[in-house]
């Protein structure tokens, strides 16, 4: 099964008040080149994060993204601390004696003390609460990024078979044109010979026939278009892999392709098999423009 190497993964959760987005984003890269972008909480865990990804792709440049927050819609849990408040009242009514005040104490002078209130609003410090439900999310968006990126690896295999067959047709095509134009070019040697024995020239009968066959043997394409398509055939069991390198593998079998398409182009000498080897070449290099997205 093919997979592309464009991709993007997301997993997102609030645990304890503190919500966590791990974004994942994957492009076109001939090596595996992974960035990582944490909050400064989880800096020491910047190697394992990368350590995870690469697990699990082999090419493709991919950018990793963790942000943490406090969730503005946990309700903010607040209480006062009752001994610092008994400890103000009397810190107060010290200072009232101590200074022959009459005025009475009110509760404003206590509330002046911010610390006698404890804010219950959840800590991002605390990066053993953090860690765990971060890794977990890198998992599922690791797990989404590969599902997304097998997806379009699909539509590409389909993209890849309809060109194949595409080829495989023409080829037959150019199978049936091959064995006339043969044909044609030694009838066409032989008109050539009959002239050049029709005049007044000393010659070996026997050698101008050997050299006839041979040249007529030069323009025959049968080995080309035999192992063309076994090199289609190949590409087609190719796209099934499940083993990685698939990309590789197949961008080796298009460079034997082409290849195949310009000997077969040179040694034919015929406008019609070069017009067809033509738009054989057209879609092989739509092949390998896609193939340049295939891990």
């Amino acid at each position: 099964m093919l997979e592309s190497m464009t991709g993007y993964g997301s997993a997102e959760a609030v645990e304890s008040g503190i919500r966590t987005l791990v974004e994942l984003r994957s492009v076109n890269n001939r090596f595996a080149e992974i960035s990582v972008k944490l909050p400064r909480q989880l800096l020491s865990y910047e190697l394992e994060v990368r350590e995870l990804i690469r697990e699990h792709f082999q090419r493709g440049k991919i950018s990793a993204f963790v942000q943490i927050q406090v969730d503005e819609e946990q309700p903010i849990s607040v209480s006062v601390n009752v001994q610092k408040v008994k400890a103000y009242k009397e810190l107060l009514e010290s200072i009232k004696r101590e200074s022959a005040l009459d005025t009475p104490l009110q509760l404003e002078h206590i509330l002046r003390f911010p610390e006698i209130f404890e804010n219950g609003t959840t800590s991002l410090d605390n990066v053993g609460q953090c860690w765990p439900s971060v890794k977990r999310l890198l998992h599922e968006a690791v797990g989404r990024l590969k599902a997304m990126r097998r997806r379009e690896g699909e539509e590409l295999s389909l993209d890849f078979r309809g060109r194949i067959a595409g080829i495989d047709e023409t080829l037959r095509l150019i199978t049936s044109l091959a064995f006339g134009n043969l044909e044609a070019v030694r009838k066409r040697l032989s008109v050539k010979v009959e002239a050049v024995a029709g005049k007044d020239l000393v010659y070996s009968r026997d050698r101008l026939e050997m050299e006839l066959v041979l040249a007529a043997d030069k323009l025959d394409i049968t080995e080309e278009l035999i192992r063309f398509a076994s090199h289609n055939k190949f590409f087609l069991q190719e796209l099934d892999n499940d083993e990685s390198g698939t990309g590789r593998k197949l961008n080796f079998l298009l460079q034997e392709q082409l290849r195949e398409a310009n000997t077969i182009a040179s040694k034919s000498q015929n406008a019609e098999i070069s017009q067809k080897i033509v738009k054989i070449k057209e879609e092989l290099e739509k092949i390998r423009e896609q193939l340049q997205n295939i891990e």
